[in-house]
C-alpha cells in the first residue's frame, strides 16, 4: 500500500517538475515519510521513475486497448475521429498520461534509451490495432485505399499532431482547429465519398 502512495506522489512531483526538478525529499514528505524509508520500497529515484513510467504506460494502452475492443468497425469515420477525442481527454483529464506524454517528449537524459524503448513498445501495438482495424474497413469497402499500412501511418501522424499541440500548446482554439483541419483532410483522403 505504502508503495503506491508513493508513487501516487512521485507521479505528481515528476509531472509537474519533471526528473530533476522532482526530489525523494518531497515525493517522502508527501506521503508523511522520511526520504530513507522510500529505499525500502524502491532501489532509488530511476527505479521509482521507471515503475511509476511503466504505471503510465499501462494507462494508455489499456485505455486505448479498451477503446478499441468497444469499436464496431462499421463506422470509421465515428470510430477513428473518437479515438482522437480519446486521446485530447486522456491527457486533459488522466495524470498518468500527462506524465507519459511529457516523459516520452521530454525523457531525462540517462534514462532516454529505456523510455523510448517503453514508447516505441507502445507505439507498436496501438499501430498493429490500427493496421487491423484499416484492414477491416478495407475488406469492408468501408474506406478507399489498397493497403492498411498507408492509412494506418497518416492517421498515427494526425495523433502525433495532437499530441503535439497537447505537449507543447496552451491554446484551446489552436487545438480545436488543428484537429478539425487534420481530421477534414485524413477522413477526405480515405472516404468513399
Amino acid at each position: 500500500m505504502k508503495s503506491n502512495e508513493i508513487k501516487d506522489a512521485a507521479l505528481k512531483y515528476f509531472t509537474i517538475h519533471g526528473y530533476e526538478g522532482a526530489s525523494l525529499s518531497q515525493i517522502a514528505e508527501e506521503v508523511g515519510m522520511k526520504k530513507q524509508s522510500i529505499y525500502a520500497h524502491f532501489k532509488g529515484k530511476d527505479d521509482l521513475f521507471l515503475q511509476v513510467l511503466r504505471d503510465a504506460k499501462e494507462t494508455e494502452l489499456s485505455s486505448k486497448l479498451q477503446y478499441f475492443s468497444k469499436v464496431d468497425s462499421k463506422n470509421p469515420e465515428k470510430d477513428l475521429y473518437g479515438f482522437l477525442q480519446l486521446v485530447i481527454d486522456l491527457f486533459q483529464k488522466n495524470e498518468h498520461i500527462k506524465f507519459w506524454l511529457r516523459m516520452s517528449f521530454f525523457p531525462p537524459a540517462h534514462l532516454e534509451k529505456e523510455i523510448g524503448q517503453e514508447v516505441i513498445d507502445i507505439e507498436e501495438k496501438v499501430q498493429a490495432i490500427l493496421e487491423c482495424k484499416f484492414h477491416d474497413w478495407i475488406d469492408a469497402k468501408l474506406i478507399v485505399e489498397d493497403e492498411a499500412i498507408t492509412p494506418t501511418y497518416a492517421f498515427l501522424g494526425v495523433v502525433d499532431s495532437i499530441l503535439l499541440e497537447l505537449v507543447y500548446g496552451n491554446d484551446e482554439k489552436r487545438l480545436k482547429d488543428k484537429l478539425t483541419a487534420s481530421w477534414k483532410v485524413f477522413w477526405r483522403g480515405i472516404s468513399q465519398k
